[in-house]
């Protein structure tokens, strides 16, 4: 964000859900995060591949988190809010009350999440349709996206949820919709996940080949007839109720809401980066791609035209920067299989207690007992006879195969913490080298990618980022401000309050 004016200085809260904590910043008209404040959140997994979370938890969370940031601030000078989640699926009944979407009917597990998998057998039928919608998702649908969660409850959860359920949102159109009262969906969330198309809108045909046609009966009134753009103000802006539970003044601008992998792309991808001497200075936006690196990663590519790119979703028009065509690679597990490997290894608890000796964290010590059993070769040369091919959870991009599994090749009978730390090096570089795997798609589709842009958790891993510089053999630019994703979620919120005429401007 840039602006002229000086005094008084005016802020915006950018609000982030996501899937295992949910943060709020406070940030100013210029960019910078003054507070920052995160509160973890529940997730039940009552089988495998069954992921489930509590919207009243999270909104919980939101509320704590938002009064902590703006404690002690002139409300006044507070001007706008933007949330930015996990593309989740969230069910409430036709009076807003949360609906079960698991078999127990425990209502306040109401939310299907991102990452759950049991739409297995729904997805294949999905894609063995061919419709045309899917060549704007990379020609196939991922389980992850909402339409096969829609089925599943539908075919498992008839009477219980589907009958009774009033509104199908994706989380962050829930959070709008819990801050003013408007069921309003952002344009982000129904393109990227639902199907829609920015020119044509719903395509009927659709929903009724795959046996959803309930919904274009009402009007799709349950999914969203109501679409607005990223960062436009949503109604008349906080409710007095949601006022009060976040702290914040009644009426102040609540923005259309970005899904958080696009939020911190819009929060990285557009950095100034003149004196560096890197090679996408001077040159368009579109040779820069934004990664966001948690608990999966996604690889965000911007274009002036549409470029279908096998296996990676997206062309998606105006889902993250208004105007450009949006390309989104990913990764299912990255933070979360590291930390799935490395806590599920013989020597974990020797590494837990010695890096508590050092008074640092896992992966710092980790990093340090790489540096020192490297000798003279590089660090990335010590797994020259381990590797790991890293989709546990499926192959999101390019390949979109979500029965693939992982594996690790070159054991050996040792179990000290020097396998420990191989085995956790080799899992970075398997990432590493699925990030160049989708990279090499898409530009071998037209993309001209010169340099990478990380936020996100991983990327304060310097492990983690040499590796993709190394491996990609491309440079690696990391913001000033750590917290790019929170950013990108102020940045909507300072153009709902009209401080800011665009997206663009503000960013």
């Amino acid at each position: 964000m840039h602006s002229k004016k000086q005094t008084p200085i005016k802020y915006y809260v950018g609000i982030d859900v996501g899937s295992a904590s949910v943060r709020a910043a406070l940030v100013d008209e210029f960019g910078t995060v003054v507070a920052h404040a995160d509160q973890p959140i529940h997730i039940w997994e009552p089988q495998p591949d069954h992921y489930e979370q509590s919207s009243a938890d999270i909104w919980a969370a939101c509320c704590s988190v938002t009064k902590k940031v703006v404690c002690g601030v002139d409300p006044s000078r507070i001007r706008g809010v933007g949330f930015d989640a996990t593309c989740s699926l969230v069910v409430v009944d036709k009076q807003f009350q949360p609906l079960a979407v698991n078999c127990e009917g425990q209502n306040c597990r109401n939310i299907i999440m991102w990452m759950d998998h049991r739409a297995v057998s729904q997805v294949e039928r999905i894609n063995a349709t061919q419709h045309k919608v899917l060549s704007y998702v990379g020609g196939v649908m991922s389980v992850e996206m909402q339409p096969p969660k829609l089925l599943w409850i539908k075919e498992n959860l008839q009477e219980s949820c589907w009958e009774k359920a009033g509104y199908f949102f994706d989380l962050p159109d829930f959070l709008s919709w819990k801050a003013t009262g408007v069921t309003a969906r952002s344009l982000c969330t129904v393109v990227c996940k639902w199907t829609y198309t920015s020119d044509g809108g719903w395509d009927d045909s659709f929903w009724k080949m795959i046996g959803l046609e309930d919904l274009v009966k009402d009007k799709y009134e349950k999914i969203g007839n109501h679409v607005l753009s990223p960062g436009e103000s949503v109604g008349k802006g906080l409710t007095p109720e949601a006022a009060k539970d976040l702290g914040l003044p009644e009426g102040i601008a609540v923005a259309a809401s970005l899904i958080d992998a696009h939020a911190g792309g819009l929060g990285v991808i557009g950095a100034d980066v003149k004196g560096h001497n890197l090679p996408c200075e001077n040159q368009p936006i579109t040779s820069r791609l934004a990664m966001i690196c948690g608990t999966s990663s996604c690889h965000m590519g911007v274009s002036e035209t549409p470029i279908f790119v096998p296996g990676v979703w997206g062309p998606y028009f105006s889902a993250m920067v208004p105007g450009l065509w949006l390309n989104e690679g990913g990764q299912s597990a990255t933070g979360k299989l590291i930390d799935h490997v490395v806590r599920g290894h013989v020597a974990f608890p020797e590494l837990q207690s010695k890096a508590a000796a050092s008074a640092h964290s896992i992966y710092t010590y980790l990093n340090s007992h790489l540096d020192l059993i490297k000798k003279s070769l590089p660090v990335g040369f010590l797994t020259v006879d381990l590797h790991v091919w890293p989709d546990f959870h499926g192959n999101r991009s390019p390949l979109t195969d979500l029965t693939l599994k992982g594996m690790v090749v070159g054991l050996t009978l040792s179990q000290g913490l020097d396998e420990l730390a191989l085995i956790y090096l080799a899992t970075i570089q398997a990432v590493a080298l699925g990030t160049r795997h989708i990279l090499e798609t898409m530009q071998a589709a037209g993309h001209r990618v010169n340099t990478l842009f990380l936020c996100g958790g991983l990327s304060k891993n310097p492990l983690f980022v040499q590796m993709h510089a190394d491996i990609t053999g491309k440079p690696v630019v990391l913001s000033k401000e750590v917290e790019s994703v929170l950013v990108g979620a102020a940045i909507l919120g300072a153009c709902a309050s009209g401080d800011f005429a665009s997206i663009q401007v503000c960013s």
